[in-house]
């Protein structure tokens, strides 16, 4: 029966081999028939991954916020006809704060078996790395652009902080993030936890949790960044 396999990238630039498992060298050498975000990224990826590979003989289907739902179905006919396939992410695990889900979901109707290699996720590593409660958490994806919002969402979320003892995980688009870090600081509670997570497993990465009252008057430039807001306890 064919695999759907779920293939994860780096999160940034770098040796590979530092961070992916070799098993992605052999499935993507294998594999003839990719679901992804951009095709122009994942070429790129599948070259660093392999060298050898010819670009050409493969088949991209993709998936992203342009993508009809009505085409998803007919991404998996491969998969239905013997072939194994591929879904990349653009950084990171697919299917995980990643339009790769929907196509999985399908993939478990079909009867189609899915395989999920080992990968880098930023979410869990800030986690891991934040040294807030990994027993108990919620990935919040986006906060509310507008101002009045977003301040009422971080209330929201320092609440839960505080009753049930949850972290609680967010992001923001990168030329946003010095706009959040300071709402982050100008709304929650002086003694609320803020851990800020930037450009994970890159050569300039930056894990550091403090207090709010700790982060007043002096955090780092986000500008254009990867970065994961974690608050907590």
């Amino acid at each position: 029966m064919a695999k759907l396999y779920l293939v994860p990238n780096v999160l940034s630039e770098g040796d590979w081999q530092n961070v992916l498992p070799a098993q992605i060298f052999t499935v993507v050498t294998a594999t003839k028939y990719f679901i992804v975000e951009n095709t122009r990224t994942a070429r790129r990826f599948l070259k660093l991954v392999n060298r050898e590979i010819d670009i050409d003989t493969l088949t991209f289907f993709e998936l992203n916020k342009y993508t009809s739902a009505t085409d998803l179905p007919t991404f998996l006919k491969p998969a239905e006809q013997g072939f194994n396939m591929a879904v990349i992410s653009e950084a990171g695990c697919p299917g995980v704060a990643d339009p790769g889900a929907d196509v999985v979901k399908i993939a478990h109707q079909k009867g189609i078996t899915v395989v999920p290699l080992a990968g880098p996720s930023s979410i869990l590593l800030a986690l891991m790395a934040s040294g807030m409660n990994g027993q108990s958490f919620a990935f919040n994806g986006y906060l509310p652009v507008k101002p009045g919002e977003r301040s009422r969402e971080i209330l929201a979320l320092e609440k839960k902080v505080k009753t049930e003892q949850q972290t609680q995980i967010f992001i923001e688009t990168p030329y946003r993030n010095n706009q959040l870090a300071a709402d982050l600081v100008k709304t929650c509670s002086p003694s609320t936890l803020l851990c800020i997570a930037a450009n994970i497993t890159g050569e300039n990465e930056m894990i550091v949790t403090k207090s709010i009252q700790q982060w007043k008057n002096n955090l780092p430039d986000l500008h254009k960044q990867p970065v994961i807001f974690l608050i907590g306890n």
